[in-house]
């Protein structure tokens, strides 16, 4: 298999770049959110976090296939030489993209108040119509990146991502450290951290602009008059837009209708069942909601109070799935070789290779998702104590470690999503992903305004959710791809393995944490022997192979320093 899988037929140049720039925003994003949290305060992330979890499902609708679509038909067109035919689907696609942008940006900027209502959080509407700017910004920029990634070209889109992610960390943070310092509202901190954002995507389509241009001078001139109409190519594109958009938009959506959810349905435990205030009397005073349900639960005082405390227990939610959503980011570099690898593959009539592929993919998930997950559900309380010092680390550490193990079902599902699509089975996932989000509807509706669960059940929706679309999603592989590896095969090694230093992990934190009095020396020196122990038992038990090494970027240099044949 290695000798048909050269790295720059399997994870290729361009994907590396990519993956390696992701990594940096993703570093970044870290860097800005985390003390984000401490600036604004729990309720202020959780306007933050609502604002941009709307922004996240529109930019997914306006840009999510129509990129992918269009780098494909520069591609296909480059091939061909066909010069004028690049132009006219880069322009087509340009404009496609600023009509939905523009449609995006008037429901954020004239519905923010709506939206905000919706969400269970009236203090969220500034952030909404801060952000609005940015779809606009962001549909364009998907246009310039879709470009240049059809020419082979995928620095431009890291470089960008970084000029976004830098500007909304330095931008972002000073203008809600300016705010909070003047003695704002939380919520406004929250829209002014949310300018660095908008002003990013501004400065990253600048930047696009400019590389457009440069690139355009340094075309050969070729006048090719054969080209599609208009019409044409605008179905072309979303031809094979859509159905990658709906995938896209799926877990955007969920989380947004969940978000809302979660909040309205807190908000209604707190002002019709006081015994679902015992779950957070340690953490939350009850006074005001207290005194102002002397006027009845539905006076405008009453609804005010829960909409309060309602904002600080999802602002510790939300500063969980920070850290819930860093296993999947890591996700990006593996599904970025998996369809064209397979595609290859199977162009070449050679099904066997393609098999190999898929499989050794979902081993390599495995073998990151895995630790990944058991060393968030271990160490779920001492992490947020070590990240998030203004966070409830009681509340939060135990949503957190819930969360690690749906982390490994959402990473398995990534990655099965793009070996379906490699095969040419685009909608099936969208069918699979929409009977999970009812799953997880279903189920936290339910069990958020259960007394004796409450908050703690948006994460347990999460597991349910995300682990009946993952074997679905697996049963499907199994059933499409003929002689595909069984599960124990796939994830025996790599289960074993995180399952051994989860308890060296858990073991090595409480043994430390009786000697020294520093959670940050304690977490930090776990991690390191957890990460030792795994490395181990993963080279002893021979959980990856030199042919599987192959797939990734200096494959062969790993395996041989790993000694693997």
């Amino acid at each position: 298999m290695s000798s048909q899988l050269s790295p720059k037929s399997t994870f290729f140049g361009g994907a590396t770049i990519l993956a390696a720039g992701i990594a940096i925003v993703k570093i970044i994003g870290m860097l800005y959110k985390i003390p984000l949290v401490s600036i604004i305060g729990d309720s202020g992330y959780a306007d933050f976090s609502n604002a941009y979890n709307i922004y996240s499902v529109l930019l997914t609708i306006s840009t999510a296939g129509l990129p992918v679509a269009l780098s494909k038909m520069v591609s296909e067109a480059n091939t061909m030489g066909r010069r004028d035919q690049i132009h006219k689907v880069f322009h087509v696609a340009l404009c496609a993209f600023l009509v939905l942008g523009l449609i995006s940006f008037l429901i954020m900027y004239f519905g923010a108040a709506h939206l905000a209502d919706l969400m269970g959080d009236s203090m969220a509407a500034d952030s909404i119509r801060v952000l609005s700017p940015a779809v606009v910004c962001v549909g364009c920029l998907a246009a310039f990146r879709g470009y240049a990634q059809g020419h082979g070209n995928m620095a431009p889109t890291a470089i960008s991502q970084v000029i976004e992610a830098l500007c909304k960390l330095i931008l972002g943070l000073a203008l809600a450290i300016y705010l909070m310092q003047l003695g704002r509202p939380e919520h406004e901190g929250a829209a002014g951290a949310i300018v660095g954002v908008t002003v990013g995507t501004i400065l990253a389509l600048a930047f696009m602009v400019v590389n457009f241009a440069l690139q355009r001078r340094r075309e050969p001139v070729c006048v090719d008059h054969r080209t599609d109409s208009a019409g044409s190519i605008l179905r072309t594109l979303l031809t094979i837009a859509i159905p990658i958009t709906l995938t896209s938009s799926m877990v955007g959506i969920v989380t947004v209708i969940d978000s809302a959810l979660v909040q309205s349905q807190l908000q209604k435990a707190l002002l019709t069942n006081q015994d679902s205030w015992a779950l957070y009397r340690d953490f939350i005073d009850f006074a005001p909601l207290t005194a102002a349900l002397a006027g009845g639960a539905d006076s405008a005082a009453a609804q005010a109070a829960a909409e309060e405390i309602s904002r600080a227990l999802y602002g510790n939610y939300a500063g969980t799935l920070t850290i819930y959503n860093l296993p999947s980011s890591l996700m990006v570099a593996i599904t970025a070789s998996v369809i064209p690898a397979i595609s290859a593959a199977l162009a070449r009539r050679s099904r066997k290779s393609a098999r190999r592929i898929a499989a050794a993919s979902l081993r390599m998930c495995a073998l990151v998702a895995l630790p990944a997950g058991v060393g968030l559900f271990v160490l779920g309380e001492p992490i947020i104590r070590l990240l998030f010092s203004d966070l409830e680390p009681q509340l939060a550490g135990a949503l957190l470690s819930t969360l690690g193990l749906a982390s490994i079902f959402v990473c398995i599902m990534m990655v099965c999503n793009s070996i379906l699509q490699a095969y040419g089975f685009i909608n099936l996932p969208v069918v699979v992903m929409l009977l999970g989000g009812v799953v997880k509807i279903v189920v936290n509706y339910n069990l958020v305004v259960t007394p004796q669960v409450g908050i703690y059940g948006a994460p347990l929706g999460n597991i349910l959710c995300f682990g009946l679309v993952c074997v679905l999603d697996l049963i499907i592989v199994r059933r499409v791809i003929p002689g595909f590896p069984g599960l124990i095969s796939l994830f025996g090694k790599a289960l074993l393995s995180a399952a051994l230093m989860g308890g060296a992990v858990w073991g090595c934190y409480g043994l430390t944490a009786r000697f020294l009095d520093s959670n940050t020396v304690c977490t930090l020196f776990s991690i390191l022997v957890g990460g030792a122990v795994y490395l181990a038992l993963v080279v002893l038990l021979r959980a990856i192979t030199r042919d599987e090494l192959a797939l990734m970027p200096k494959g062969e240099k790993i395996a041989r320093l790993l000694r693997l044949d």
